[in-house]
């Protein structure tokens, strides 16, 4: 039995594995320019952040109708289960999806009719967060945010990714403004290739609640003195950074140091079909190569849940972290 754990940087569509993109490509009469999944598996190399991007947006071409989303989803669900994985926080991206035609119903009632059913079907409790991407225009993101107001019983969040260079946080003031006006939660992809400024920023402008990646905040002692007296989390993806060329290998990963410092980390997956891991991967890496002990993996588990948007059910939060507790390694 795993670990227990609370993923909280996960992309959905980051999860579409080679075999479920060619199922699914099949059904929607979708031409992919691969031979096959093992050609698909050998373009997950990549470069930098933009490499993937590039083909992360392409392959989301199959997905077409909620039975697609559903089964998107499906599959995480499963595989983060099988991992430890007690409740996800889930990002999906909609604009990717709008402008290829496919309804904000199509979307969220697809990936709702697999988290609706989650904790029958996998014991993993779910919730679901938009992010806006960056490198789009702030007019676009207020357009997503009107889409998205019929399905915000479903929506606790919102986030922020895709390519952050060159895309500050204080782009998107007024739609962050917004979905606060509406009760919305705060995320946002900060610190990953962005200079540490750019956590600064999404924390006194955005007023996020957690800062997903944002390990540059190594960069600025100041910083990282203010995470931790304001206890902000941080969604740290280990093998995303190895991946992604931000960290050249895992044993130069921050993370001790980040825990050494005080800081409220986590350890998530990102985009695991993509980066080589889900979340019992990330900690099974970690505990590898960074020599992190027993009691750190459980620092880190129990931060997960900590950090957790479950102010709506503490008593659910509770028995996650008495598992944590109880948990013999």
């Amino acid at each position: 039995m795993p670990l227990p754990k609370a993923e909280l940087h996960l992309h959905i569509e980051g999860t579409l594995e080679p075999e479920l993109a060619f199922e699914l490509a099949a059904r929607n009469n979708v031409e992919l320019p691969y031979a096959d999944t093992e050609a698909l598996r050998e373009a997950y190399r990549f470069e930098d952040l933009q490499s993937f991007l590039n083909l992360y947006y392409e392959l989301m071409a199959v997905l077409r109708t909620e039975r697609d989303f559903e089964d998107l989803a499906d599959a995480y669900l499963a595989r983060a289960a099988a991992q430890g994985v007690r409740h996800a926080e889930i990002f999906f991206d909609p604009q990717a999806h709008l402008a290829r035609g496919v309804g904000m119903g199509t979307i969220v009632e697809g990936l709702w009719r697999a988290l609706g059913r989650s904790e029958t079907d996998h014991g993993v409790s779910t919730r679901l967060i938009m992010c806006f991407l960056r490198d789009e225009s702030a007019e676009s993101a207020l357009e997503t945010l009107d889409a998205a107001k019929p399905y915000l019983d479903r929506i606790i969040g919102i986030g922020l990714d895709s390519a952050e260079v060159g895309h500050p946080p204080v782009k998107f003031r007024e739609v962050y403004e917004a979905a606060a006006a509406l009760g919305l939660r705060r995320v946002a992809h900060a610190g990953e290739e962005g200079p540490p400024e750019y956590i600064t920023e999404a924390l006194d402008v955005l007023g996020i609640e957690r800062v997903d990646h944002g390990l540059r905040c190594m960069e600025d002692p100041a910083l990282v003195e203010r995470l931790v007296r304001e206890r902000i989390p941080l969604t740290l993806c280990p093998l995303s950074n190895v991946r992604l060329r931000t960290v050249d290998v895992l044993a130069d990963h921050p993370l001790p140091a980040m825990l050494d410092a005080g800081l409220l980390c986590t350890v998530n997956s990102d985009d695991p079909a993509y980066f080589g891991g889900y979340a019992g991967d990330n900690f099974d890496a970690v505990r590898s190569q960074l020599g992190l002990g027993e009691e750190r993996l459980r620092e880190l588990a129990r931060n997960s849940f900590t950090a957790s948007f479950l102010e709506d059910d503490e008593k659910l939060r509770a028995r996650y972290l008495a598992e944590v507790d109880a948990y013999e390694f």
